[in-house]
């Protein structure tokens, strides 16, 4: 073919790819607009005036740029205790949830496995039955897990959601690669860390952002099993953090006299304190994002369906 055809034949195919292309751009940008414009709303208003963000002025550009706001967060007491008592409680409790769900999702698959039907029913019917906080927490007490920090970790390590995940997953697995473990000789555990973690690491990077976002945002575990302020989550000082802001915002709208509650009310609102703590805690997830969303997709398309 001539240089001069092929040319015509991009030019004649061209023009309608441009135009079902662009079309596409400009859902695409829509899509990413819709999804990307909260974050840069509750960013703006965090360093705008507090008063403009108060009165809902700010909503694309920011105006009378300050980073107060941060820096009064960053003056919460025992904020950065509380910090890293979120970070090891993620860390520890993905890793646990991703170890227990890979595991005991492969072990249901083993038709060997002594009465795993039983047992995996057993684990499914906790998705559908909660005896409710008062029992539970008589067991985290019985077990003593309340002011210890491994209440925050063992709890969540079996998910029966997880589990059903990582299940569905193993069994799109062709089994000849078990098969074929297993005619060389090698056992259960051998196949499980050489064969099978290497093949579902898709679904276990999928449990590991479930697990870490579950992790980071908890604080009702805090708020019910913790009276140490030494084991108090990030979650948690920032929510007392923001009802205090906002009771000390009330009691200057009602009160003319009280002008130190007035004065700090005029610094910061109820709703920079708000979007402030908003976005101290949802950075963090939104870093850690990137480095699965390869492994995301693939994890949940297949582990959600069996194929």
């Amino acid at each position: 073919m001539s240089k001069e055809k092929v040319q015509k034949h991009k030019m004649h195919r061209s023009a309608g790819d441009i135009t079902l292309s662009t079309v596409c751009y400009v859902i695409y940008a829509l899509c990413a607009i819709v999804c990307i414009y909260p974050f840069y709303y509750l960013f703006i208003n965090t360093i705008s005036a507090n008063d403009l963000s108060a009165r809902g002025v700010i909503l694309f550009w920011p105006q009378g740029i300050h980073f107060k706001n941060y820096a009064s967060a960053l003056q919460i007491d025992g904020l950065f205790q509380a910090a890293k008592i979120s970070i090891f409680r993620t860390v520890l409790g993905t890793v646990g949830t991703v170890g227990a769900s890979a595991f005991l999702g492969f072990m249901f698959t083993q038709e060997k496995m002594w009465h795993r039907k039983i047992w995996y029913r057993m684990i499914v019917a906790t998705m559908y039955f909660n005896a409710g906080i008062i029992p539970w927490y008589l067991t985290m007490r019985n077990l003593h897990l309340t002011n210890n920090f491994w209440g925050y970790v063992l709890p969540a390590i079996v998910s029966p959601f997880n589990i059903i995940l990582t299940k569905t997953f193993v069994e799109s697995v062709p089994k000849e690669l078990q098969e074929a473990a297993e005619i060389d000789g090698a056992g259960i555990m051998k196949i499980f860390f050489r064969v099978m973690l290497p093949v579902i690491k898709p679904i276990m990077a999928t449990v590991a952002i479930f697990s870490a976002v579950g992790q980071w945002n908890a604080f009702q575990d805090t708020l019910l099993l913790m009276t140490d302020t030494k084991l108090y989550s990030l979650q948690f000082i920032l929510y007392q953090y923001l009802n205090q802001a906002s009771s000390l915002a009330g009691l200057a709208n009602t009160s003319s006299t009280a002008s130190m509650a007035a004065a700090v009310a005029t610094s910061q609102t109820p709703t920079s304190v708000r979007m402030t703590v908003s976005i101290i805690v949802v950075v963090p997830i939104l870093l850690v994002y990137p480095f699965f969303q390869r492994y995301f997709v693939k994890g949940i398309m297949i582990g959600a369906v069996k194929g």
